[in-house]
């Protein structure tokens, strides 16, 4: 079984599913007592956040240089940075890395294509809906890629930053994600794209009459078949 080095606190509380998902899924396949080996490191999310605010990202990359090193240094044989938005840096850091890095877009497109479907709306952080870093590598499997409305995407972003990242669930914030699911499906979205993984804490499948795809599961099956397999 090989070492899986998270890069979490982004936020601490979709990295408590990464945890808890991994480790079952590797009991799941040897069963008995057996759990993932993996090394943690956690992201105070505050200094991330008044990085955003400033439009530093090169402050942001550098943190990650930080939690990679110490990870690979550690003994991690592969990384996963647990969050979509973090993904935007993912190319440049696998040109640095000794170890892979499993992209959790080029984990999703690979299931998109699976599921055959063609056209999906994505969900996620302002960056991620409306920058190319993430949609890039869906459209290269042939994947057409539909967002929402600039207003639906200011919703989306604020409830991420100030409900679901401190553990927040309402159900008013609930059924206006849904009408958005709703809107895009309208568009001619096939399935829908929970691209950050704290929105899968607040939709689930059975929530919306089209397939989801989870990105945090999606992401942690890849993760334990890179240890596994």
């Amino acid at each position: 079984m090989k070492t899986l080095g998270l890069i979490g606190g982004t936020g601490w509380v979709s990295t408590v599913e990464y945890y808890r998902l991994i480790n079952e899924m590797v009991n799941a396949e040897l069963g008995g007592l057996n759990a993932a080996k993996c090394i943690l490191y956690s992201f105070n999310y505050a200094e991330i956040g008044a990085l955003n605010r400033r439009g530093d990202a090169r402050g942001v990359y550098n943190l990650l240089c930080v939690a990679t090193e110490k990870l690979e240094s550690a003994g991690a044989e592969c990384l996963l940075l647990c969050a979509n938005t973090l993904h935007q840096f993912a190319d440049e850091l696998v040109k640095k890395l000794k170890v892979p890095l499993i992209d959790i877009a080029e984990a999703t497109a690979h299931e998109i294509n699976q599921q055959q479907c063609s056209r999906v709306g994505l969900l996620g952080t302002r960056l991620t809906m409306e920058a190319d870093f993430y949609k890039s590598k869906l459209n290269r499997r042939n994947i057409d890629v539909l967002v929402p409305e600039k207003d639906d995407r200011e919703f989306i972003h604020k409830t991420i930053l100030e409900e679901l990242l401190k553990k927040l669930f309402k159900r008013d914030s609930k059924m206006r994600f849904i009408r958005i699911i709703e809107d895009l499906k309208k568009e001619g979205a096939e399935a829908i794209v929970l691209g950050c993984t704290e929105i899968p804490l607040l939709i689930r499948p059975e929530d919306v009459d089209i397939p989801v795809f989870d990105t945090l599961k999606i992401h942690c099956r890849a993760a334990v078949d890179f240890a596994l397999h």
